[in-house]
């Protein structure tokens, strides 16, 4: 796999909207948003999501996986600032964070984020050459699916059944429950992506990405 001036210019989009993403729960926990703050936090981000490319970059001449995995990374925070906007816009609209809503505000948010993180990981972190087709979305639906359950349950067990501490709001405690299922579908999403929805999909140059 080899890193092109494409996958700076994508990483910086990412990086960019991730700053972007990043302000709708820190408004809903009551962080005063000027417009200094958005513009660093866009800037911010988009800066070092080409700064991390490049060091997995240098990493991935020793281990290739590294540049892989960091492609990945980027679209996992994309889509996990992604799920948690979507999750506080929910919040913020309905005024709810707890309760059955909040597993329903969890699964709305979460495949939200999974259907960004389809195209995105199909066409440049797996570097797929081939056509959609059902099979391999098959295999996808499939393994997000199990990634879902993981992920409302976690979401869920943190929230719901652990409960927020006394000195801890309800917004704040749920972005942490939304927090612990990203995690833990993050590594088994990586995982059978790699070696099962994309297995066919040869792990070298796409022509696409090409500058």
């Amino acid at each position: 796999m080899i890193t092109t001036n494409k996958d700076f210019r994508l990483v910086t989009i990412i990086g960019v909207v991730v700053g972007a993403l990043v302000l709708v729960p820190a408004a809903n926990l009551g962080v005063s948003v000027t417009l200094p703050i958005a513009l660093a936090s866009i800037v911010g981000f988009g800066v070092f999501a080409a700064l991390a490319l490049f060091v997995l970059k240098l990493l991935a001449k020793r281990m290739p996986i590294f540049e892989q995995f960091g492609k990945f990374a980027a679209v996992g925070t994309l889509n996990t600032l992604l799920n948690l906007a979507v999750l506080n816009a929910c919040i913020a609209i309905t005024g709810i964070a707890k309760g059955l809503p909040y597993s329903g505000f969890v699964v709305i948010a979460f495949f939200v984020a999974t259907t960004n993180s389809y195209f995105w990981n199909k066409f440049w972190t797996f570097q797929s050459t081939q056509p959609l087709s059902a099979a391999e979305y098959g295999r996808f639906a499939l393994f997000t699916l199990c990634g879902a359950l993981l992920n409302v349950g976690a979401a869920t067990l943190v929230v719901n059944v652990i409960g927020a501490p006394a000195s801890i709001s309800a917004n704040l405690w749920a972005n942490v429950g939304g927090l612990a299922g990203v995690a833990v579908s993050f590594l088994w999403n990586f995982i059978s992506y790699r070696r099962i929805v994309f297995r066919s999909q040869p792990q070298t140059l796409n022509p696409i990405s090409n500058a």
